[in-house]
């Protein structure tokens, strides 16, 4: 078992056997593949560099999980780092850290649900001084992210299912449960929501929401409103499909502890019901008709706006069976990601070393290792050889992966420390080596079930 020091100072940690076992397994089934000589690297990468220990008032342990360069947690970026730990999350040893993140994202949702980066305690920094209204002191960025509040639900469900734990399924995550259901719900009639966010000044004054910080208008849908996407960009318009597709498998996952664990009815029911009603928002509202096929727009208004294409950050169109909203074989599914993965996606780009998406986040011409691999694990076990075979031989001889580089010359990347792209490069390997965690995470009712012995890829 792991000994709590009840600090947040940073450390090296030591890694833990069964990691450093899987490591070596996964180096030994990729040899031959220059995957095989950055696995291990990437494997650990957060574990070594990125997590410290703290404690709750209560003497709880948390553990604290910045995303690298920037010295913040973002809820996202946290559960995908520590998503590869899953596969050995049987050892106590890490079974402890990721109950600890569960914890710290826990106490980071009842600090601010909208807030989607958070400091390792009430230090009062801020990513861009003189945001309006101005964030409390665990608060680093507070722009209200959809997909951030999913993030505690899905590694709270994983942890369950992956060892069988439900101590960290305690009141406070209750309340926090409860807490997500109830702004999502109210979220669905963003008019008359307190949220607000103006950035004065600054290099990024161009993310203050439209309407004095309220955002641009929007009607009914079903679906509940996100000010920005994952890649911290403001939305064009209100309602940000793939978010509210993880929203919906999410919620599913939400109702099934609910039941199972938290003996409150009324919570499952209220999940399940929200789901229902974000379904029918997306089918109803966010489906497009583009050269006599059906697609999913990206974002849409519910006042007849849509905007088509897809970013790399997840979730995405692209990651929507990794969500858990459909199968990699539906229909809807496989006519959006022909257009995501095509040039009607402004955002994708074909290169001498590369192909794949993009970000308005980022220059053009540069792809994410995130939506690279992405593309791998929602496609056949070629595609994901060969995206693996691609991720590994743009490091620029790093041996790490970046935000993202340029299709035609590696050397020319953003972010050399981005501890979310090197969890996704070794989730694609255990995805590839039949230790895929992906059955961990809620799916929707209606999406096919793993297929055995495939380490979680979809039949």
């Amino acid at each position: 078992m792991v000994t709590f020091p009840g600090s947040t100072s940073g450390t090296v940690w030591a890694v833990p056997e069964s990691l450093r076992t899987l490591g070596r397994r996964l180096a030994t089934e990729l040899r031959g593949s220059p995957a095989a000589d950055i696995v291990e690297s990437c494997l650990t990468n957060t574990w070594t560099t990125s997590m410290s220990w703290g404690t709750q008032p209560s003497d709880v342990p948390e553990v604290f999980v910045k995303t690298g360069d920037i010295p913040a947690m973002w809820l996202r970026d946290s559960t995908a780092q520590v998503r590869p730990y899953l596969a050995v999350a049987a050892d106590p040893e890490v079974g402890d850290v990721l109950v600890g993140v569960s914890r710290r994202q826990i106490r980071c949702v009842l600090q601010d649900p909208y807030a989607n980066a958070f400091n390792d305690g009430p230090t009062g920094a801020h990513g861009e001084p003189g945001d309006r209204p101005t964030p409390g002191e665990w608060v680093w960025e507070r722009k209200y992210e959809l997909d951030s509040l999913c993030a505690p639900l899905q590694l709270a469900h994983a942890i369950r299912r992956a060892t069988g734990r439900e101590d960290h399924l305690d009141e406070a995550f209750h309340r926090a449960a409860w807490t997500i259901v109830r702004m999502w719900r109210a979220e669905q009639s963003h008019a008359e929501s307190p949220y607000r966010f103006i950035r004065p000044s600054g290099p990024f004054s161009g993310d203050s929401l439209p309407l004095d910080g309220l955002g641009a208008r929007v009607g009914w849908t079903g679906m509940t409103w996100s000010g920005f996407r994952p890649s911290d960009d403001p939305c064009a318009h209100g309602y940000l499909v793939p978010a509210n597709a993880l929203a919906s498998a999410s919620l599913h996952g939400l109702a099934e502890l609910a039941a199972a664990v938290l003996d409150d009815t009324k919570l499952a029911h209220a999940s399940r019901r929200l789901a229902d009603e974000i379904d029918a928002g997306i089918l109803a509202h966010a489906v497009v008709e583009v050269d006599g096929a059906s697609v999913l727009a990206y974002e849409v208004d519910g006042l007849g706006a849509a905007l088509l294409g897809d970013d790399a950050n997840l979730p995405s169109l692209l990651s929507l069976p990794l969500s858990g909203w459909c199968a990699p074989k539906d229909p809807l599914y496989q006519a959006t990601r022909r257009l995501v993965l095509s040039a009607a996606n402004p955002s994708f780009f074909v290169g001498r070393y590369a192909s794949g998406v993009g970000s308005t986040h980022t220059p053009d011409g540069h792809v994410w290792p995130l939506a690279i691999a992405t593309a791998g694990l929602t496609g056949d076990a070629n595609a994901a050889a060969r995206a693996l075979e691609t991720l590994a031989a743009t490091t620029a001889g790093t041996g790490l992966m970046h935000e993202s580089f340029h299709v035609d010359d590696p050397s020319r990347f953003t972010r050399d420390w981005f501890g979310w792209a090197n969890a996704m490069f070794c989730e694609l390997a255990l995805d590839l080596c039949a230790d895929g965690v992906r059955h961990l995470f809620p799916v929707h009712p209606r999406t096919l079930p793993a297929a055995p012995g495939t380490g979680g890829r979809p039949a």
